[in-house]
């Protein structure tokens, strides 16, 4: 019976992480210290959740130029670039984004801007990178 269990857990595991796609971003020549991952899955309404992580991202300020904060950006399949938010800096060493769109998303990319509210990213391209 224990090893029924088992197998039916390790089942459930293995069927949750093939739902969702998780990826490295580039080393960034702008942000050489920061580790950025992002992974896109759909919840249950069919709407594509992308979640940013960024570990070790420098200040907006330190950027050349210096810039206010970090936008992300998602590259759909229909509709154009759309800006998925701010970076949000929850201690010193993590940034996080955590949004949903009804868009099927085929790459997210960072940029480090003056405002978090541009419709279109005008400031220095940080990293990219395209999702399956």
């Amino acid at each position: 019976m224990k090893s029924l269990i088992k197998v039916f857990f390790v089942a459930i595991l293995a069927f949750l992480t093939s739902c969702a796609t998780t990826l490295k971003f580039p080393v960034s020549s702008i942000t050489p210290a920061a580790e950025i991952m992002v992974s896109k899955k759909q919840d249950k309404n069919k709407n594509y959740v992308i979640e940013v992580i960024a570990k070790n991202l420098a200040s907006a300020d330190r950027v050349d130029p210096s810039k206010k904060n970090y936008s992300v950006w998602m590259v759909t399949e229909n509709n154009g670039t759309k800006n998925a938010g701010i970076l949000a800096n929850k201690n010193a060493k993590t940034a996080i984004l955590k949004t949903s769109t009804p868009f099927n998303v085929k790459e997210v990319f960072i940029t480090a801007e003056d405002k978090g509210d541009y419709s279109s990213p005008v400031g220095v391209e940080i990293s990219r990178v395209a999702l399956k």
